[in-house]
């Protein structure tokens, strides 16, 4: 899938999930496949950066991302979100309250990816 890719950036290997424009449905399939990529790496090992940018939700689409966060949790050693208003508020912390993990929301691309090899 081309929307779950490695990238690098400053000389650091991240798992790019490119959820840009995609529907709830896609962002459900995108949520889904996560977990074959991410639980193939080491524990504690790798950087993800999630773009979220013009993407839709709906209730399913969020239960997945919940589902697929919970499996790879072990996996992440940083992460960040790319959110442009698109998901209230309510949604965001429902999921971080569900994994109980920190993730913050960037408006950039540039600035997750900044964060998620600093």
């Amino acid at each position: 899938m081309d929307r779950i890719r490695f990238v690098t950036h400053r000389d650091q290997r991240i798992l790019l999930l490119d959820f840009t424009n995609c529907s709830a449905d896609e962002v459900a399939a995108v949520s889904e496949g996560a977990p074959d990529v991410i639980t193939h790496e080491p524990r504690g090992s790798l950087l993800v950066v999630a773009d979220f940018s013009g993407a839709e939700f709906d209730r399913d689409a969020v239960e997945r991302i919940k589902v697929a966060m919970a499996i790879d949790r072990l996996h992440i050693k940083r992460a960040a979100w790319v959110l442009t208003a698109n998901l209230p508020k309510t949604l965001y912390d429902s999921i971080r309250n569900f994994t109980a993990r920190d993730f913050p929301a960037f408006s950039t691309r540039e600035e997750a990816l900044d964060y998620v090899v600093s």
